[in-house]
This record gives C-alpha cells, structure tokens and sequence, in this order.
C-alpha cells in the first residue's frame, strides 16, 4: 500500500536545494519518489508504507533546511 505525505521545509532557495531534500530523504527506506515544490516550499514523501516524521525531519535537517510542519 502506497502512503503519501506532505510536509513544509524552509530555508530552500534554489534548486540545488531543491536536489539536496529529494537525495537526502530519497534515501530513506521505502521512500519512491520525492516531490519538492520550491515555491511553496512543499515537500511530498511517496513511500511503499508511512515514513515517521521524524525520520522525513531528520532527512531534511541533515540536508540544512528545517521541516516546518507536517
């Protein structure tokens, strides 16, 4: 069963940030596809099952940005 969620980052600015979230939380387990809307700043997670946030928050601040909300 496929689980989507979306989540809110800031500090993304370009798009070399835009490519530093999707690799990082790209690499979490189970993780399909990752959509980021810079923009808005909009991250959604596409996984195989529900990720925690706390590993989705944990990606995103290892790439130097912030997860906002969820």
């Amino acid at each position: 069963m496929m689980s989507s969620e979306t989540y809110t980052v800031s500090g993304m600015t370009c798009g070399h940030c835009v490519g530093t979230v999707k690799t990082e939380v790209g690499k979490i387990s189970g993780v399909t596809a990752v959509d980021v809307d810079l923009a808005t700043g909009k991250v959604t997670v596409t996984a195989n099952e529900p990720v925690e946030e706390a590993r989705v928050r944990d990606a995103v601040e290892e790439a130097g940005y912030e997860l906002t909300s969820a």
